[in-house]
C-alpha cells in the first residue's frame, strides 16, 4: 500500500524522485524519505507527514549532494512501526552502505532479526522492512543483484523491493513477491516503481515484474532474473494514458475529477461492447465460447470494499437476466473458507488496481480449483489481469482519489454487460437483449444529468454535514449502491455511516433513530418504492430526518416532507449507476463541509497490497 519511486540515470535524482512520490501519496502518506547514491556514500532523508515535508529536507539539503543521478524513495503507509521518522523508509544497514525501500510484510522477521541481533546488528527501526537491509548487507559478495536473491530466500511474507548500495552507484536492483513493482525504460535513464503513476511523465514504456523475479536497473540495462539466477525474458508493455490524466486540473481534489469524469469513463467502458444487431454484448476478453458459457452453472464473484459492492449489484444481474445461480464472496476469506467449486463455475475477482492482496490469493486459490477465473480490472498489466488469463478491463482511466468512484460505476456496467451476454446465451430474448443494450448505451448520460445536479447536492450536503451518524437504506439492486454510499460517507468524512437493507431496518437498526440521527433511503421508482415509502414513514415517525434519492417528479416522495435529491429515471438494471454517483457527491461535499482531507483520509490508501 506504500508507494516505491527509484531512478537511475544522468540527471539529478532527488527531483525526479519527490515527483513521483507526490504522484504515488495515495498510496501512503503517514511519512516518507530518499536515499541519494554516491560513490562516497548514501544520502539518507527521511520526514514523518506527507512528501511536502520530505521536500523541505532536500531543498535544505547541500547542493553537491542533491546532484545524484541514482537513487531510491518511499512513501508510507503504516504497517509495522508507528508513523515516526525512525520507521520511515528507506532503512539502512549500520555500516549505512545498503539502503532498501520496502512494501509488503515480513512474516519471519521476528526470528531474522534475532538471528541478526545475536549477530551484532543494530536495529534503529520497529519495523519488520528493516531486517531487509541487514540481510543483504549480510549476504553481499561484491554483486548486488545475487546478495538480494540470496537474502529473499531467507524470507517469508510479500515485497516490493528496491535496493541500491554505495558500493555499486548507479545501479538499482528491485524484487517482487505479492506486492507490485514496475521498470520504467528511458533513454539513457530507468525507473522503478511500485505504480506506473510514478513514471509516466517520464516514459510509456514499462516491464512489469512478475513475483519471484529480482532485476537489475543500470542507466544502460535492465537485467531480470530469478533467485535462482536464471534469466528472465519479458517484453516490455505501453502505456495508454497520458500525465494529464493522473493531475487534478481544475479540480480541487481527484476525487471531485474522478466524479466529473464518469460520463466519459462510462462512455469508454461501453465503446464497442454492445451488439445492436443481436441485442447481446461482444467481451472478447473472456475468452469463452457459446458453448463455454453455456455450461456455467454457477457464478462466484470475489471482491473487496467497493469492489464486492459492484459484486453484489452483479449478483443481481446474474439472477435475475441470466438465471445464473451466484454468490458473493469477500475475497479475503475465500481461499480461508475452502469454497465449494464445482466444474465449470465462474469465478470473477473485481480490482481496480488488478494488485489488490486479497483478491490475488482469491485468484490463485480458484485456479488451482479448475475455476474458469475471469478477473475486471482497470489496470492493463495488473497482476490479477495476469494470472486470470482472461477478464475484461474497464478502460476507467487511472483513478488517484483514495475513495474509488468511477471504478465502482464501470465495474457495475462490465458486470451488466456480462449479464446481458450471459442472458442472450440462455433465456434472454433479442428484443429483451437489445432493450437492455440500449439501456446501457444511455448510461453516460444518465450520469450527466446527475452531475448537472451537482449544486443542489451540494446545497444538501450542508445542511446535513452537522450529523455524525447515518442510515443508508435501499432493496433490491439498489441495497449494495446503499452500502457502497455508506463507504463512501464513512470514508472521506468520517461519519459513522452503515448501509442496510431496508427490511432489515425495523429487525433492530430502528432503534437508534432520533432527530439526530439521518436515514438516506434509495426511493427510485423501481419495484420495491412502496415498501421504501413505507420504510420513510417509519423513519419520519421516529423523528429521524430523512434524505431520499428519488426520480423527478416524483410527488409520493416529495409530500412526505423529507429531502431529495433527484436522479433520472431508469429500470432497475440501470438505476445503480446514476444513483451511486449522487451519492458520491454527497459524500463529497458533506466531507469539504466538514474540512476533511478528502483524496488522503487517514489510516487509508488506495491499493491494498498487504494482508
Amino acid at each position: 500500500m506504500c508507494g516505491i519511486v527509484g531512478f537511475t540515470g544522468s540527471a539529478p535524482a532527488a527531483g525526479i524522485l519527490l515527483d513521483g512520490l507526490k504522484r504515488l501519496e495515495y498510496r501512503g502518506y503517514d511519512s516518507s524519505g530518499m536515499a541519494l547514491n554516491r560513490p562516497e556514500g548514501l544520502l539518507c532523508l527521511r520526514a514523518v507527514g506527507k512528501v511536502c515535508k520530505l521536500a523541505e529536507k532536500v531543498a535544505a539539503a547541500p547542493e553537491e549532494l542533491r546532484r545524484s543521478c541514482c537513487g531510491i524513495a518511499h512513501t508510507r503507509w503504516a504497517t509495522h512501526g508507528a508513523p515516526l521518522e525512525r520507521n520511515a523508509h528507506p532503512h539502512l544497514d549500520q555500516s549505512r552502505r545498503f539502503a532498501i525501500v520496502h512494501n509488503g510484510i515480513i512474516e519471519n522477521y521476528q526470528a531474522l532479526r534475532k538471528r541478526l541481533t545475536e549477530k551484532g546488528c543494530e536495529f534503529s527501526s520497529d519495523t519488520d522492512s528493516e531486517v531487509l537491509a541487514h540481510l543483504i548487507a549480510e549476504t553481499y559478495r561484491g554483486d548486488l543483484l545475487a546478495a538480494v536473491a540470496a537474502a529473499l530466500k531467507q524470507v517469508s511474507g510479500t515485497y516490493g523491493l528496491a535496493v541500491t548500495t554505495s558500493l555499486e552507484p548507479g545501479r538499482i536492483v528491485v524484487a517482487r513477491r505479492g506486492s507490485p513493482l514496475v521498470i520504467g525504460l528511458g533513454d539513457g535513464e530507468n525507473y522503478v516503481a511500485s505504480d506506473v503513476a510514478a513514471l509516466i511523465a517520464h516514459t510509456r514504456q514499462v516491464i512489469y515484474l512478475t513475483d519471484g523475479e529480482v532485476a537489475s536497473v543500470t542507466p544502460e540495462h535492465v537485467e531480470i532474473r530469478d533467485l535462482d539466477n536464471l534469466p528472465v525474458e519479458r517484453e516490455a508493455t505501453g502505456i495508454d494514458w497520458d500525465v494529464s490524466q493522473a493531475e487534478k486540473g481544475e479540480y480541487p481534489h481527484f476525487m471531485l475529477k474522478e466524479i466529473f469524469e464518469q460520463p466519459d469513463a462510462l462512455a469508454n467502458t461501453i465503446r464497442g461492447r454492445l451488439d445492436f444487431e443481436m441485442g447481446t454484448s461482444i467481451l472478447n476478453g473472456m475468452n469463452l465460447s457459446p458453448r463455454d458459457l453455456a455450461a456455467i452453472p454457477r457464478i462466484v464473484i470475489a471482491g473487496c470494499g467497493t469492489s464486492m459492492h459492484a459484486g453484489m449489484v452483479g449478483e443481481y444481474y446474474f439472477e435475475d437476466i441470466a438465471g445464473i445461480p451466484t454468490r458473493v464472496e469477500q475475497a479475503a476469506e475465500f481461499r480461508y473458507r475452502n469454497p465449494i467449486i464445482e466444474p465449470n463455475t465462474m469465478v470473477i475477482p473485481i480490482s481496480q488496481s488488478g494488485e489488490t492482496a486479497d483478491t490475488l490469493a482469491a485468484v490463485r486459490e480458484a485456479a488451482a480449483k479448475g475455476a474458469l477465473v475471469t478477473a475486471i480490472c482497470n489496470v492493463v498489466g495488473s497482476t490479477i489481469a495476469r494470472e486470470s488469463g482472461r477478464g475484461v478491463y474497464l478502460h476507467a482511466g487511472p483513478e488517484i482519489g483514495v475513495a474509488s468512484t468511477k471504478a465502482f460505476s464501470c465495474q457495475v456496467a462490465v458486470l451488466l454487460m456480462m449479464a446481458l451476454l450471459l442472458g442472450r446465451n440462455r433465456r434472454l430474448s433479442r428484443t429483451e437483449g437489445l432493450a437492455l443494450a440500449e439501456e446501457i448505451a444511455k448510461l453516460p448520460e444518465l450520469v450527466r444529468q446527475v452531475l448537472d445536479r451537482a449544486d443542489s447536492i451540494r446545497d444538501i450536503a450542508r445542511r446535513f454535514a452537522q450529523y455524525d451518524n447515518f442510515f443508508y437504506i435501499g432493496r433490491g439492486c439498489l441495497h449494495p449502491t446503499a452500502l457502497e454510499g455508506a463507504l463512501k460517507l464513512k470514508e472521506i468524512s468520517y461519519v459513522h455511516a452503515e448501509g442496510y437493507h431496508a427490511a432489515e431496518l425495523k429487525h433492530g437498526p430502528i432503534s437508534l433513530l432520533d432527530e439526530r440521527h439521518p436515514v438516506l433511503a434509495l426511493a427510485n421508482d423501481i419495484p420495491g418504492k412502496d415498501k421504501i415509502i413505507g420504510n420513510i414513514q417509519e423513519c419520519i415517525a421516529r423523528r429521524a430526518p430523512v434524505l431520499a434519492v428519488a426520480n423527478p417528479g416524483d410527488a409520493g416522495v416529495r409530500d412526505l416532507g423529507c429531502d431529495v435529491i433527484e436522479v433520472p429515471r431508469s429500470s432497475r438494471f440501470i438505476a445503480p449507476i446514476p444513483t451511486a454517483v449522487a451519492l458520491q457527491l454527497f459524500a463529497y461535499y458533506v466531507a469539504a463541509e466538514r474540512g476533511c482531507e478528502i483524496d488522503q483520509p487517514r489510516n487509508l490508501a488506495k491499493s491494498v497490497t498487504v494482508e
